[in-house]
């Protein structure tokens, strides 16, 4: 059980002297990125069954579990994998759990103040095949109006069942995005707009606040490593039109760490974030004291691809020395357990307005290839030779 009574009352003392970083364990069961659907619903139900229940099934029937834990007065609720290729939410609910096992003191003292209802993989058709969109070809995220999605539906459904004092909306974003052009924006946070004028409202002040707990329980773990995401309004988002209803809706995106295409650190950093988001809604409980702090962060820049390779020379009639972009697509092959990282050539040209987490100058370096040009949006077929 998560709440044995004998720890429910404990010093504040014992309490702040642990710091979760410093005990992070992450879910021996899940260790790729790519989750399937039927290996979570089998680990729920085998080791969380008292705490879940099915609140819907998706387009091609598969449950969508919501996990109901603690008694505090303050309400939350999340979701994770409403776009089907982004599983580190996912993974971060489950190294929460997993982490606040053997840390009983702070898993009591967390879940005295608040109740969370926490939807895993809210997407499950879209992320068995890997897909942004869910089985019919739909945004989730992009639907809160027309309700053509099974899925949304039952969100909408539950958080109007009750009243939540905070949602947590949350994603991954691309590798393209920086903080400062240099450093990769591994976690970034919004709260987001109620308005196209995008008006600091209460809520989002709510919001701001939180976030500027989480930045200043991060900032020195991941330096220059969090970003805040554009504020323009989406007018058939989901977070935009929580928060415009009046629910303050957190955002986070979990984006690259150098060298971490599976995202292993980014999952760490990301679980990290959501404990420290939930300390800071037990502390403030819908106050806006600090909401200041969110402006300290700096916003994404679109700055980066995977791989650049610069001062290519072709192999034309005549001279012709170019730059070449890769980015890096994520494609799921049934049977598999883990996703492979394709490359696709995306400009080619002179690139100067993008750096390349892996940069390759090509200087005095044969290009092979059956083509004379770099075919754009297409697989990477060429090689670079000595």
């Amino acid at each position: 059980m998560f709440f044995p009574k004998k720890s429910l009352f404990l010093t504040h003392v014992n309490f702040f002297r642990m710091n979760f970083e410093h005990l992070y364990i992450q879910n021996p069961v899940f260790q790729n990125r790519y989750i399937s659907p039927e290996k979570l619903f089998s680990y729920l139900q085998t080791n969380l069954s008292d705490y879940i229940q099915e609140i819907g099934r998706s387009y091609l029937h598969k449950p969508i579990y919501k996990l109901s834990i603690g008694n505090g007065k303050t309400s939350v609720v999340a979701w994770s994998q409403m776009h089907g290729n982004e599983s580190n939410a996912t993974h971060a609910m489950l190294d929460l759990l997993t982490t606040l096992k053997k840390a009983p003191e702070m898993r009591d003292q967390l879940f005295s103040q608040i109740s969370l209802d926490f939807i895993f993989m809210l997407n499950p058709d879209g992320s068995e095949r890997w897909t942004r969109l869910n089985a019919a070809e739909i945004d989730l995220n992009r639907d809160f109006h027309n309700e053509a999605s099974t899925e949304l539906k039952f969100l909408k459904k539950m958080v109007s069942s009750k009243k939540y004092d905070y949602a947590l909306n949350l994603h991954e974003q691309r590798t393209i995005f920086t903080t400062d052009g240099v450093h990769p924006a591994t976690l970034s946070f919004l709260a987001p707009s109620e308005n196209e004028e995008r008006t600091v409202t209460e809520n989002r002040k709510k919001c701001m606040a939180v976030i500027g707990k989480i930045y200043e329980s991060l900032k020195h773990l991941i330096p220059n490593q969090i970003g805040r995401y554009t504020d323009e309004f989406y007018p058939t988002s989901t977070g935009d039109n929580f928060i415009k209803a009046g629910m303050p809706t957190i955002l986070f995106e979990g984006g690259h760490f150098i060298d971490d295409y599976t995202r292993k650190e980014t999952r760490k950093y990301y679980t990290i974030a959501l404990y420290y988001a939930l300390k800071a809604i037990s502390e403030l409980r819908s106050d806006t004291t600090g909401w200041e702090n969110y402006l300290e962060i700096p916003e994404n820049q679109e700055t980066h691809y995977d791989i650049v390779y610069r001062n290519v020379k072709l192999n034309t009639d005549h001279e012709c020395i170019l730059d070449i972009a890769v980015q890096y697509r994520e494609i799921f092959e049934e049977g598999q357990d883990e996703i492979l990282f394709v490359p696709f050539v995306v400009e080619a040209g002179e690139v100067k307005k993008r750096k390349g987490w892996l940069e390759i100058d090509c200087t005095g370096k044969r290009f092979v290839s059956d083509t004379k040009y770099p075919k754009l949006d297409a697989e990477v077929s060429f090689k670079i030779e000595e």
